[in-house]
């Protein structure tokens, strides 16, 4: 027993350790159909387990990365209110960002919003219960080259970003321009959490 309190005591004073990935996220809805169809759709996602109650959905090797629980007479979220601002999706290029936002808006699924961060070009959706959804690619090649985007001139002037017409850049992307060059985030004036509707 001396051996096990000694360890734990020497556990307490070690760094916390971070976890190995992401795994899922959770929703609450009472409209289970429409939500589970909506990611299974934006997320070219399928069902590992799907009742009336219940969906866990993935798109890799994870057995979910997704979940809906169904629950009856919940009501809408109001605007303006603290809570989750949204959940991202990492995608490897340009071409496999925007060639997805053809395919989705096909399908009747359009950003709410389309913006050039700096250290990432994303793409802001709306799920059926008003979840904010960001599909975005990188914009540099590493680590350093996006943190140093934080501490830029262009960042203290404006934090949030360029809005951007996917359709036009997928355009230019199509015809030839570099990948590398359309991802740099244009010059722009000040702009602040009020360009989303954070208040």
């Amino acid at each position: 027993m001396p051996a096990i309190a000694a360890a734990i005591e020497d556990i307490k004073h070690q760094p916390v350790v971070s976890p190995t990935h992401f795994a899922h996220v959770v929703f609450r809805t009472s409209q289970i159909k429409a939500m589970s169809d909506w990611y299974k759709t934006a997320l070219n996602a399928h069902a590992a387990f799907e009742t009336e109650m219940l969906v866990f959905l993935t798109y890799d090797e994870e057995h979910h990365r997704v979940a809906i629980l169904n629950v009856e007479g919940l009501a809408e979220q109001p605007d303006g209110v603290v809570g989750l601002q949204h959940i991202a999706y990492s995608y490897k290029s340009l071409h496999e960002l925007l060639g997805n936002y053809v395919r989705l808006r096909e399908k009747g699924i359009v950003p709410k919003w389309s913006v050039n961060h700096g250290p990432t070009t994303s793409l802001y959706y709306s799920d059926p219960d008003g979840n904010q959804v960001e599909f975005q690619v990188d914009n540099y090649d590493s680590l350093e080259e996006a943190t140093a985007f934080f501490y830029s001139e262009a960042f203290a002037v404006n934090p949030i970003g360029v809005p951007f017409d996917p359709d036009a850049l997928y355009e230019r992307l199509l015809a030839g321009e570099d990948e590398r060059q359309l991802k740099l985030r244009p010059p722009s004036g000040p702009a602040g959490p009020e360009i989303i509707g954070i208040r």
